[in-house]
């Protein structure tokens, strides 16, 4: 009997299959929130249409079948219409439309990066891994429930050509040429905000590394390379620990 994999080319349903996976995994890494929030992937060969959740799902629920596609005005190609959510479709359509190159982007609201968009203080690189946003961060100051259209030439400025961007008083937003770059960049920018916070609560004075430490450290991490070896094994063995705890993501 044909399968749901069989109204899609292969390479859509890999990509559905990635993207259903990175939910997964957001939940299982404890980002999750509720039904709330977003991660999109555009589909392959296509700058217009891209995948994302169908709204009232947990991440946890998320399977490769069950997302929609959507273009970039709004429109449901692939799903449901009642399922595409206001807010998520403003906040990822414009970054799809504005940068051809992010491919992945993913937006949470998770405890350490609301509670540091909250504060009146930039991403300090305190840590070797929080140098990868060294200069490389956007910061967005927040304008309501992103529900209005127009955010979204503010939004793109503010992100500019960075990878990372910090919604102010709400969450935190990443992008990748895929969904391993995406989803590893955020649990890098949550793990960044959470120990920058919890060096900050010590009160002690915060001990900074020199600015040409900081930026050849944040050269050698965002500089591209072949998804060889350990890069490529990444995706994959988070794949694995999926499969072993409940591979339906790939249903």
């Amino acid at each position: 009997m044909p399968g749901p994999e069989d109204r899609y080319s292969a390479e859509e349903w890999a990509a559905r299959v990635d993207l259903a996976a990175t939910y997964r995994l957001a939940d299982l890494f404890g980002m999750s929130y509720l039904i709330y929030n977003h991660i999109t992937l555009r589909l392959p060969g296509s700058e217009e249409r891209f995948l994302i959740n169908r709204f009232g799902m947990h991440y946890a629920q998320v399977t490769a079948s069950s997302l929609l596609t959507v273009d970039l005005e709004g429109n449901v190609l692939d799903g449901p219409r009642e399922f595409l959510n206001t807010a998520g479709y403003i906040i990822h359509s414009s970054v799809h439309g504005a940068r051809p190159d992010a491919r992945c982007v993913m937006h949470t609201h998770t405890t350490y990066g609301a509670a540091f968009s909250a504060l009146d203080t930039p991403l300090l690189p305190l840590t070797q891994d929080g140098m990868e946003f060294h200069n490389r961060i956007g910061y967005h100051d927040f304008e309501g429930l992103a529900v209005d259209v127009d955010e979204r030439e503010r939004l793109v400025t503010d992100l500019g050509r960075h990878n990372a961007l910090i919604l102010r008083n709400h969450g935190l937003l990443t992008t990748g040429k895929n969904c391993s770059d995406a989803f590893s960049r955020m649990v890098n920018l949550e793990r960044s905000c959470q120990a920058q916070i919890l060096a900050m609560s010590t009160g002690a004075p915060l001990r900074m590394p020199s600015e040409a430490a900081v930026e050849k450290t944040a050269q050698l991490l965002t500089r591209e390379r072949p998804q060889t070896g350990v890069q490529a094994d990444k995706w994959g063995a988070l794949l694995g620990l999926l499969d072993a705890r409940d591979p339906s993501f790939r249903n």
